[in-house]
């Protein structure tokens, strides 16, 4: 009669344990939290708050990644979690602040438009994650679901800092948000910047530009992250139209 191997369980000794790493995983906790935070302050009214905590967590995913990459504890987990991060951040907490903030008061339409943008950054997550090694590094397929949230909670921030209600413009929330949802699940081809490599020296001017741009967020910040975040939105388009009348011109073969 064979030999029978011990059974590997869950307490076996001779299994290696397995950690994560602690920095970038603390700055996707952050990331949540923040999102989280964003949910709690809307459901108490307080949009500006929840708008804020938002673009912070736009700043702790922004930083998750770079910081796994610089210090090589990139891993499979890391990864998952920050794509859920990211759902949570840049899908649930925009849509619910711009519903209870504006769209409420539109019944069904208000719900469905705010869903329309919840289920576009849900799909917009899983294609980059079945899409990471086929896809063009220089460009995002979609619009990227942190520009769409700044683009959505962006519009709350500056509406509620010059003093309009969510009421008063609820139809152009709708449509900002229907807007930046199915943006999220376009073929429509945005620039990721992810080919600037910062290590090579820049000229002056490109500093003073940087300088520049901190010192106009510092001085109106709702206004000029708005601002930045349109202007993103709509580059995507201006460059398929770009890209499709230099199609037309082309010579047709004889």
């Amino acid at each position: 009669m064979p030999e029978l191997k011990p059974r590997k369980t869950l307490f076996n000794p001779e299994l290696k344990r397995r950690g994560i790493y602690l920095l970038p995983n603390l700055l996707t906790t952050a990331a949540l939290f923040s999102g989280f935070f964003a949910i709690v302050q809307a459901m108490q009214g307080d949009f500006e708050k929840a708008a804020i905590a938002i673009f912070c967590a736009m700043i702790f995913d922004g930083l998750d990644g770079r910081v796994a990459r610089l210090t090589h504890t990139q891993s499979a987990f890391g990864a998952e979690y920050d794509s859920l991060s990211d759902m949570v951040c840049f899908g649930v907490a925009p849509a619910l602040v711009v519903y209870e903030w504006a769209m409420m008061s539109l019944g069904r339409i208000g719900w469905i438009a705010a869903f329309i943008y919840c289920a576009g950054a849900a799909l917009r997550l899983a294609r980059f994650n079945t899409m990471l090694e086929v896809i063009d590094k220089r460009y995002f397929q979609g619009l990227p679901s942190p520009a769409a949230a700044a683009l959505v909670v962006g519009f709350v921030w500056v509406m509620i800092d010059v003093g309009i209600q969510g009421a008063d413009v609820r139809w152009i929330a709708a449509v900002v948000t229907v807007f930046a949802g199915l943006s999220m699940v376009s073929n429509i081809r945005f620039y990721s910047f992810k080919d600037v490599n910062l290590k090579k020296s820049v000229p002056f001017v490109f500093v003073f530009a940087l300088v520049l741009i901190f010192a106009l967020i510092s001085s109106y910040p709702a206004g000029v992250l708005f601002g930045i975040f349109c202007v993103y939105a709509l580059s995507g388009y201006a460059l398929a139209l770009v890209r499709l009348a230099r199609h037309d011109k082309k010579p047709e073969p004889d």
